[in-house]
């Protein structure tokens, strides 16, 4: 009895142990973004990879927009963060906010904030800067 209780116990203890391990939810990874007008019609797509090393600061590398903007034609740079606001069965979510500056012409910013679940990123933009590079609308980032 007392064996068949042990390896009971042990065996809860590495199903549990594997539960913490899931990473199919962190933030970590190559991201593709779709954001939309408010009527619904296409405003911008990026590719990005994320990657967060510790606390909520996330290094993005390899912002490419993939839709043709005269508000970020000569490239962009970027910052972002992610607070994790809990885990439940192993699957991670809380806040995301990117911030992506225009390299040229320069004084366009696009703000990202939404939430992440389910390996998206879910929420709003809001982009402001020179005329025609203004506006808000929703997006969603999937990871690739």
């Amino acid at each position: 009895m007392k064996q068949a209780l042990f390896f009971a116990m042990a065996a809860l203890a590495l199903a549990l142990a594997g539960c913490g391990s899931n990473n199919n939810n962190s933030v970590n990874g190559t991201w593709t973004a779709a954001l939309t007008n408010p009527g619904g019609s296409p405003a911008f797509n990026f590719t990005t990879t994320l990657n967060q090393s510790g606390g909520s600061s996330v290094s993005v590398e390899s912002l490419n927009f993939t839709t043709n903007s005269p508000c970020f034609k000569g490239g962009a740079t970027a910052t972002a963060a992610f607070t994790i606001s809990g885990t439940m069965n192993g699957v991670t979510g809380g806040g995301y906010q990117m911030t992506i500056k225009s390299k040229n012409p320069t004084g366009n910013t696009l703000t990202l904030t939404g939430t992440l679940g389910n390996n998206t990123i879910n929420g709003a933009w809001t982009l402001t800067g020179s005329t025609g590079c203004t506006g808000t609308g929703s997006f969603t980032m999937s990871r690739t």
